[in-house]
């Protein structure tokens, strides 16, 4: 008598963002997405048809290769469109960017994806033709998503779960551009948060903010399932080399993008070779990602070109090879809401952090894993005075590192099952 298969569960994932897109945005729900099938779940991936945007990486996709995920795409009336010929679309200066948030802000509700709403509710209606989902999982922004995910619950009857990847009320980049924008948007979250079966937050902070704004949730409504690492990219290709100087190295993955600027870096850099000349030959900082030319000119502002290299957009898998080859791992951030995703990377890597953040949920996460030096991220002093720490312990092979045993807990397999557990709850209930 032979085992019969394991009988899979049926989730529908809207996700706006998705690969081939790149950048952080996307890692979050294709990890979970890759590993839900071992924990007894089939997604099935609602997204928008490949369009213009800052980052695009193709080889995220080979990782659902294996598991025969179903991509349903479809078309959006949204801004993306305009350069969905173009591919890779450059990222506009600070003042453009400000400027076309702006607009975004004043014209569309709650973001400038809600052109996606009609088609996705069309393909998905599809959907449940032919499958029985047992499951609605929507991941946010854009928060077009749960307004998607808040009419299929109504429409179907199905759970829904909602999972902020940041704050929807209290993004500290959305702007409220009269008092009845901002009336909207509150009354499209509270809809989707009185509707949803379960709430998911990616740290303490944003759980804190919805259950204050939104008297009727209960602190058990809401479940903090943070960001993380997957083990399996850290594996190394022969086909990858990364070159190694005989300098520290100093390494920084991601956008720079609002008050997230390297200018104190930069500054703090330049300093500490004034002070200590013989360490302009010993340091260099490696930026790893998308680069806005106003930073380019404020690399040779500060007369740093023989220190800071650029590497423009890589995909995921080279990324993390430089992250692999680097001493220091330099994380920045200027506000207490945002959960970034390359922290937990950081962390999976067991190198050395510099965190220059604020007190706050990132600040303890460091503190509890160990081997970070923490520094508020616009003290241009000690974010000196740290490289100075940073530099003695390589000079001494000597560095801290994180406590693998606090780290463990981002892997995202086990995160993945936890939210196989979350569905497998609400469909029992």
């Amino acid at each position: 008598m032979t085992n019969s298969p394991l009988k899979l569960r049926n989730v529908l994932v809207i996700a706006y963002y998705f690969p081939p897109m790149g950048l952080s945005g996307v890692q979050r729900t294709l990890k979970f997405v890759k590993y839900l099938p071992q924990f007894g779940w089939q997604p099935t991936v609602l997204t928008v048809t490949p369009t213009g945007y800052y980052a695009q990486d193709y080889t995220l996709l080979d990782e659902l290769h294996p598991n025969h995920v179903d991509i349903e795409r479809v078309g959006s009336l949204d801004p993306n469109r305009l350069f969905r010929k173009k591919g890779v679309v450059k990222m506009p200066s600070e003042m453009w960017r400000k400027i076309f948030s702006y607009l975004s802000d004043f014209f569309f509700i709650p973001d400038n994806k809600i052109g996606w709403k009609r088609q996705a509710l069309k393909k998905a209606d599809e959907l449940f033709a032919k499958k029985n989902f047992d499951v609605i999982y929507a991941t946010a922004p854009p928060f077009t998503d749960f307004i998607i995910g808040t009419e299929l619950h109504k429409k179907y009857k199905k759970p829904l779960v909602i999972d902020y990847r940041d704050p929807w009320h209290d993004y500290p980049y959305k702007h409220y551009p009269t008092p009845l924008h901002k009336l909207f948007n509150y009354k499209l979250e509270k809809k989707a948060l009185r509707v949803s079966s379960r709430i998911l937050v990616t740290n303490r902070r944003t759980k804190e903010l919805i259950i204050k704004r939104y008297k009727f949730l209960d602190y058990s409504d809401v479940t903090i399932l943070s960001h993380g690492y997957d083990p399996a990219d850290f594996t190394t290709d022969p086909k990858i080399h990364i070159d190694k100087s005989n300098r520290m190295r100093i390494a920084h993955a991601g956008v720079f993008y609002a008050d997230r600027t390297p200018k104190y870096m930069f500054e703090a850099m330049r300093n500490l070779f004034q002070s200590k000349p013989e360490l302009k030959s010993q340091i260099e900082l490696y930026l790893i990602g998308a680069l806005q030319d106003e930073f380019v000119k404020m690399i040779h502002k500060y007369g740093l070109e023989g220190n800071v290299v650029t590497t423009g957009y890589l995909d995921h898998t080279h990324c993390i090879h430089h992250l692999k080859v680097a001493d220091v791992l330099w994380l920045t951030l200027n506000n207490d809401t945002q959960s970034p995703g390359k922290l937990y990377e950081y962390l999976g890597l067991m190198k050395p952090v510099l965190g220059c953040v604020p007190d706050g949920f990132v600040s303890q996460t460091l503190k509890e894993a160990g081997g970070s030096v923490i520094v508020p991220p616009d003290d241009v002093d000690k974010i000196q005075t740290a490289l100075m720490q940073l530099f003695e312990m390589y000079k001494s092979k000597n560095f801290i590192t994180p406590q693998k045993e606090i780290v463990d807990k981002y892997n995202r397999v086990e995160l993945t099952n936890e939210l196989s557990k979350i569905f497998g709850f609400l469909v029992t209930e």
